[in-house]
């Protein structure tokens, strides 16, 4: 049967997108237009406005006098939590309908994006968590250290004006990791949402304006990184800038930054490593958990995503053999479907590169257990790779080393915890990890030897109270809880003399 993304396109109305500027749906101003492509179909659903550098700038004057003039950053802090707390009643109202649009988006099968992990629920969550803090924004007194008369007290202010930069993957969930603490402390916000995934923000940003933002406060401009998004980090307007998304591109956000002397936090992906015991507590669970992550849902596209396996010798086999016994559980096909089970990626661009890492590992002499081709009939319309699992692999190979962001699972063996501490270390990145052990010393003791900035001991999470962010190349800062209220303030101190 011919998988067609169409009609519920037409079932949610779908209509073309525009700009949200100073409070009004705008055209952009050189009328340029994104044509977005369903990745499961590469079906045209819609058409929407992309941003110029002129609709950039249009939105920094907004959000510079939302900021610097508004009452946003003034509001007490009672009526800004209740403008915050309508908003998750409004989010946990749409949240069918959200999931539905992110799917549209990315075509990410609409069972995990029903899911708490990336959908709505997860979304109005965050929300609610970092408006809870805006009565809590405290400051502190501080003793007098030279016995002068002199009262000393910080403050923590609201950053400024923050460009907002997701990707496409959890759009939703992102905007939120964002947005929310950023409007919590009192900024002001210009989001740009990835190309490939805007359906859903756009829907988010026409819910959030029930609530009664002031004009200015939210802004959002889709459109392609090398010009909107360019036009909005090189912005002498901007304070801070948030951004998730490719190492590469974080890399050049930093450098320009530099003028400014911008505040940055980066989300800047991974490679991380599950390290499998053979006192795990379900060896064969958690060899379908690593080749699940890489191809159930989002089929690898995560940033967290465990995608080195390393396994003590004495398990590998069986650790294979189960690994491998995951994959005809897969299914492709409609992602409206509740049967649907994982995604294909994102655009026919990332298909490719996909292919070529899977043609680099055969070539480093890696041994290909499964997959590793496409599959055909209706699903060869969509971006579609087969789950594949490399086994023998040496961490010194691209597979083992570079984000490769699609259905690939590189299998190394260790022979002793010390060994397999060192392997895991051994990446430019640092975001995630996993141990699975019965043995609770080890687990922490491993736990605390890896360099990454969340580990998961048999199980992993993402949570709106808990941090979340990299060591190493894999980012700058924390989003979530507490950190994310500093990452979007700035630390005032005044001494007040009473002589």
């Amino acid at each position: 049967m011919t998988i067609s993304v169409l009609p519920k396109r037409d079932e949610l109305g779908v209509k073309g997108g525009q700009l949200y500027i100073d409070g009004v749906w705008t055209d952009a101003s050189d009328g340029g237009t994104w044509t977005h492509k369903n990745p499961a179909t590469n079906e045209e659903v819609t058409t929407f406005a992309v941003g110029s550098a002129e609709d950039v700038d249009r939105a920094m004057k907004a959000a510079r006098k939302a900021f610097d003039e508004g009452p946003w950053p003034r509001m007490n802090a009672r009526d800004r939590k209740a403008i915050l707390q309508r908003l998750v009643g409004l989010i946990y109202d749409h949240k069918d309908e959200l999931a539905q649009l992110q799917t549209l988006d990315n075509a990410i099968p609409i069972a995990f994006n029903s899911m708490y992990q990336v959908g709505a629920e997860v979304t109005a969550d965050v929300f609610d968590h970092h408006a809870g803090w805006i009565d809590k924004i405290n400051g502190d007194t501080i003793p007098h250290y030279t016995g002068n008369e002199l009262v000393t007290l910080t403050f923590r202010e609201p950053v400024g004006v923050v460009a907002a930069i997701i990707p496409w993957n959890a759009p939703l969930f992102l905007f939120a990791q964002k947005v929310a603490p950023a409007l919590a402390t009192g900024c002001t916000v210009i989001v740009k949402p990835s190309e490939h995934a805007a359906l859903a923000i756009l829907r988010l940003t026409e819910i959030i304006e029930e609530v009664g933002l002031p004009p200015g406060v939210l802004n959002v401009i889709p459109g392609p990184g090398a010009s909107t998004g360019e036009a909005l980090i090189t912005h002498p307007g901007v304070d801070k800038i948030s951004f998730t998304g490719s190492r590469a591109v974080g890399q050049h956000i930093l450098s320009v930054s530099g003028d400014g002397l911008k505040r940055v936090s980066l989300e800047l992906g991974g490679k991380s490593a599950s390290v499998n015991f053979p006192d795990a507590p379900d060896i064969g669970l958690a060899a379908m958990t690593a080749m699940g992550m890489v191809s159930m849902g989002m089929a690898g596209q995560g940033c967290v995503i465990q995608s080195r396996a390393l396994v003590d010798k004495t398990i590998y086999d069986e650790f294979l053999s189960a690994a491998e016994s995951l994959i005809p559980m897969v299914q492709y096909g409609d992602p409206f479907s509740y049967e649907t089970t994982s995604a294909p990626l994102i655009n026919p661009r990332q298909l490719d590169r996909v292919m070529g890492y899977i043609a680099s590992g055969q070539e480093s002499g890696a041994r290909l257990v499964a997959g590793g081709d496409r599959p055909g009939g209706d699903l060869s319309a969509g971006n579609y790779v087969n789950p594949t699992l490399f086994a023998d692999v040496d961490n010194s190979w691209p597979i083992a080393r570079e984000e490769i962001f699609g259905p690939v699972l590189s299998v190394i063996p260790f022979a002793d915890e010390d060994e397999a501490i060192r392997i895991a270390n051994d990446s430019p990145y640092g975001l995630g990890a996993g141990v699975y052990t019965s043995d609770i010393k080890r687990a922490f003791r491993v736990a605390k030897a890896i360099r990454a900035g969340t580990i998961g001991v048999n199980e992993y999470a993402v949570a709106p109270n808990a941090p979340f962010g990299g060591y190493k190349t894999s980012g700058l800062g924390r989003e979530g809880g507490w950190p994310a209220i500093e990452a979007f303030t700035e630390l005032k101190t005044v001494f007040v003399g009473l002589q």
